[in-house]
């Protein structure tokens, strides 16, 4: 277990593996916004080229954003382990 200032405690859970593939499937090639866990300032953005059963997402063209000053990082093409991720928006080109 590990632990943050003021007291918090942070716990790492096992990630269970998507059931249905058929939901994600559809994001293939789409631009989307990454939400993650522990950086709430920072999201990521890109075009989805590939997945697996825990979530792990292959993006190309990524970009790095940094919300308070909307400053935006070019990455390349990136792989992002699934239990860094809390939310996965669309985004319209």
């Amino acid at each position: 277990m590990a632990y943050r200032g003021q007291g918090q405690k942070v716990q790492k859970v096992m990630v269970q593996p998507i059931v249905s593939f058929r939901t994600y499937r559809r994001y293939i090639r789409s631009k989307i916004q990454v939400w993650l866990y522990e950086q709430v300032n920072m999201r990521i953005e890109g075009c989805i080229i590939g997945f697996d059963e825990y979530m792990n997402l292959v993006l190309d063209d990524a970009e790095e954003i940094h919300m308070k000053t909307k400053n935006r990082k070019p990455l390349g093409r990136i792989m992002l382990k699934g239990d860094n991720i809390t939310l996965l928006q669309s985004v319209s080109n």
